[in-house]
């Protein structure tokens, strides 16, 4: 698992990149919380054999956050993504490759996709409710 930090502010983590091979290293039927409890998106990682199975349940609503941030991940399914990874002031900060099953997390600061391959396949995970592109980001080149 990779944990790419700002530069600005040392101690926060604002994308995390969790590789196919990452789930191998988690012991079978337990889960690993990729992402801390503090945040909006939360995400885990679990290697599950054959019948497992889980209680029935169902979530209930909670009481929203007045303020949130929008936090997104990709998980690839067919193809390679290279992601361009930027700090809080827009600085580049890495550019990773994503390959199949690999999974990127974006806490804060900035992103941006170059799809590799074609027929790319990739699902989309975000904080919401959406209300539109004006009220979920800014382009880092009108900052």
């Amino acid at each position: 698992m990779e944990l790419i930090y700002s530069k600005a502010e040392p101690d926060r983590i604002l994308h995390i990149i969790h590789r196919k091979e990452d789930f191998y290293t988690i012991e079978d039927g337990f889960r690993r919380n990729v992402i801390e409890e503090k945040e909006f998106i939360q995400l885990g990682a679990m290697i599950l054999n054959k019948n497992k199975t889980f209680k029935p349940h169902q979530h209930f609503w909670k009481p929203g956050e007045e303020q949130v941030i929008v936090q997104e991940s990709w998980v690839i399914i067919n193809g390679s993504v290279k992601c361009s990874f930027y700090d809080t002031d827009g600085t580049l900060l890495a550019q990773p490759i994503l390959e199949v099953g690999d999974c990127s997390v974006t806490l804060g600061g900035g992103h941006t996709y170059f799809i590799l391959e074609d027929d790319t396949l990739v699902y989309e995970y975000k904080t919401g409710p959406y209300k539109g592109q004006k009220s979920d980001k800014i382009f880092l080149d009108e900052v």
